[in-house]
């Protein structure tokens, strides 16, 4: 009875986790207005703290987990998420804020890959492919739910009522992460601080630059800093990795097809949903003049669309293959983001959800099997860093979509009125769009053909 109980836990675990990403943008307003006084640039700080730190700190808390257990590690992420977001819930000014949002991506950075070493360690085999299946689409519907939350608490609340609901939700998975699943076997592999901090600094330098660039400008001293000095760390990285006997991560393992082609095509499915995310409650809001609640309650279509069309991906690809499911279901994705660069203030709320649900069944189809060909390059002990290199690879993703839709915007004076605004996101929404196709296309491209492919995924 106690391993049945691992796979909810750890699919509620990537939840909570991904909810924290969208649900601080909704409370943007009540933010800028409130007694800390934050700036322009603090305000975008405030959203982007939490994810830079997450994302940059994914593949060596991975690796961490696979060395010191990752049970042990995922309690502790949970524990220190909780009390960050204690912290930024009390904040008495913008610096304790920062410094809130910091630690609580450091906390689900150091959870978030042992969910999924631990559901696979205690999963027949199979039902393997099911079990990522079902981990994938709660990823995915993370971000929904965190509108959702934030929709219908600060209607009634503030924003520090916000980050204080995550608080006892953590405790408890927490708790029923120590009561209810196992440990299993560490790894023992060196933990290799040098290629850690390389790889850690040099992710945070590359990202500092992507999400900076749509507010500083793309030519900033800052920006272009940011951009050279990840990609000299990154470089610095994978010169010491291929030197070392046993690094953080071995950048041969890109060689593999799956592996490369995976990690490319889970940035691209989520550089298109979080780009979505970033706009959708701006246009629900600002051109269809929804309130707070409204705006979180209206991302449901995309939610109920994945959750269930999720059910059916796992059967799908084994009838018709790894590759065709994910061209087929990025190309869908791309087909939602044309449709939603349609919509206008005049534009009925139902046709609208359909649109959210062309989007959902194109991650649906595609995030499993991307997920799975990235776990499938590597050893079944090194699951952690897998799950960290899927998960780094979605955050980068995340924030590039961000960046790209945010540029679009602010070069229509999208803040000018709400004419410009929509006028931005239908320009946005068809860049993303494009970008997507033509990751799609280098991903099938680089995936293995069927023949070669088909057992390796089968026994992930």
């Amino acid at each position: 009875m106690r391993t049945n109980r691992t796979l909810p836990l750890m699919c509620a675990t990537v939840l909570v986790l991904q909810a924290l990403v969208a649900a601080i943008n909704l409370a943007l307003p009540q933010l800028a207005a409130s007694a800390l006084h934050p700036t322009g640039g603090q305000l975008v700080w405030i959203v982007d703290t939490y994810v830079l730190a997450f994302a940059a700190l994914l593949i060596p808390a991975g690796a961490l987990g696979d060395r010191m257990g990752r049970k042990g590690v995922l309690i502790a992420g949970l524990l220190l998420f909780a009390g960050a977001n204690l912290v930024s819930a009390f904040a008495p000014s913008v610096g304790v804020l920062l410094a809130g949002r910091a630690l609580a991506g450091a906390g689900a950075a150091m959870a978030q890959p042992a969910t999924l070493a631990l559901l696979l360690h205690h999963s027949r085999p199979e039902r393997r492919p099911h079990a990522i299946a079902l981990w994938t689409t709660f990823l995915g519907l993370g971000g929904m739910v965190g509108n959702l939350v934030a929709g219908a608490v600060l209607h009634w609340a503030g924003w520090p009522v916000l980050f204080a609901v995550f608080v006892p939700v953590a405790l408890l998975l927490a708790a029923g992460v120590a009561l209810a699943v196992p440990r299993v076997p560490r790894h023992p592999a060196a933990l290799d601080p040098v290629g850690a901090t390389l790889l850690t600094g040099g992710l945070f330098a590359l990202l500092f630059g992507i999400i900076e660039g749509p507010e500083r400008g793309w030519g900033d001293v800052a920006v272009l800093g940011g951009f050279a000095a990840g990609l000299l760390l990154i470089t610095a990285f994978s010169a010491y990795a291929f030197r070392t006997a046993n690094p953080l991560l071995d950048p041969r393992v890109f060689r593999l097809p799956t592996v490369r082609a995976g990690a490319l095509g889970v940035g691209a499915g989520f550089l298109a949903l979080f780009g979505l995310f970033y706009v959708n409650a701006q246009f629900l809001q600002e051109v269809k003049g929804y309130s707070t609640l409204v705006t979180g309650v209206a991302i449901a279509p995309l939610a109920v669309g994945m959750g269930l069309l999720s059910r059916r991906a796992v059967p799908l690809t084994e009838r018709f293959g790894a590759r065709r499911m994910i061209g087929a279901g990025l190309g869908v994705i791309a087909v939602g983001m044309l449709a939603l660069s349609t919509a206008t203030a005049t534009t009925p709320y139902a046709l609208y959800a359909v649109y959210l649900v062309v989007v959902a069944a194109g991650m649906a189809a595609c995030a499993p099997a991307l997920t799975g060909g990235i776990l499938a390059g590597l050893p079944a002990d090194r699951a952690g860093l897998g799950s960290g290199i899927n998960s780094a690879s979605r955050e980068i993703g995340a924030a590039l979509g961000v960046a790209v839709i945010g540029t679009v915007l602010n070069s229509h004076g999208a803040l000018d009125s709400p004419a410009h605004l929509n006028d931005g996101l239908a320009v946005g929404y068809r860049v993303l769009a494009g970008v997507l196709i033509v990751l799609a296309v280098t991903v099938v491209a680089m995936w293995p053909a069927p023949a070669k492919q088909e057992p390796e995924t089968a026994t992930v």
